[in-house]
């Protein structure tokens, strides 16, 4: 976020900061291809590789992307779409919230170098724990907050995490802790859309006040 700080200025300056933006993105991609059932990606904790898998949903794809995508030992993060049933969705299914799906982010890690307690740690610090159905400005089951839990460890902790979340704030803590659903990965336009648009991603984030709840709720906002 800091190597972005300066283009934000000039946004500001030149009047081109636009709050209020949402959370989307003109379209580029095949719809047929986006309809094709081999996209899923079966819930797994661990890859072909032997790389750890997280699954994240916090709102927005492209804000929980750009955080992970930063993070020393992960090796990817990819925005897409889980917790739904219907087969192939594509972001216009998700975006209307006809099909029970939320967006995510799929993380894949070096365990050796980051774990996974030490990303969930991260999610939490990047999402109003305390919004029901929708994440800042943008409201809707498709940006609600929740943990796709791959394996029973990762279960533990994700319910762990919310219980001393809860305790801490003294409050119920909206975020939903789900077992492993399939991941449907997302349009390429989506796919590191912080770096391939700044403009319109710094316009979004900075208008759906992002990181002013997150100061507000977690004391900072770094990301």
């Amino acid at each position: 976020m800091a190597r972005l700080l300066p283009l934000l200025f000039a946004l500001v300056a030149t009047g081109l900061l636009a709050l209020g933006a949402n959370c989307v993105a003109g379209e580029t991609d095949d719809p047929d291809t986006m309809r094709d059932p081999a996209r899923a990606v079966a819930p797994a904790s661990v890859d072909a590789n032997g790389h750890g898998v997280a699954l994240f949903a916090g709102g927005c794809f492209w804000c929980i992307e750009s955080v992970f995508d930063e993070y020393e030992g992960v090796i990817s993060a990819v925005s897409g779409y889980a917790g739904g049933e219907e087969i192939a969705p594509t972001y216009k299914d998700v975006g209307y919230g006809r099909t029970g799906h939320t967006e995510v982010v799929r993380v894949t890690f070096d365990p050796s170098v980051v774990t996974y307690a030490e990303l969930l740690d991260v999610f939490w610090g990047q999402i109003d724990p305390f919004q029901v159905n929708g994440q800042f400005c943008d409201k809707g089951t498709q940006y609600r907050s929740a943990v796709f839990a791959l394996d029973a460890e990762q279960r533990k902790l994700a319910d762990t995490t919310k219980a001393a979340h809860a305790e801490r704030f003294g409050r119920e803590i909206a975020t939903i802790i789900y077992d492993g659903h399939t991941f449907w990965p997302a349009e390429t336009y989506h796919q590191d859309f912080h770096l391939k648009n700044p403009v319109h991603y710094l316009s979004y984030r900075t208008g759906c006040g992002r990181d002013r709840r997150i100061k507000e709720v977690w004391g900072s906002s770094d990301h």
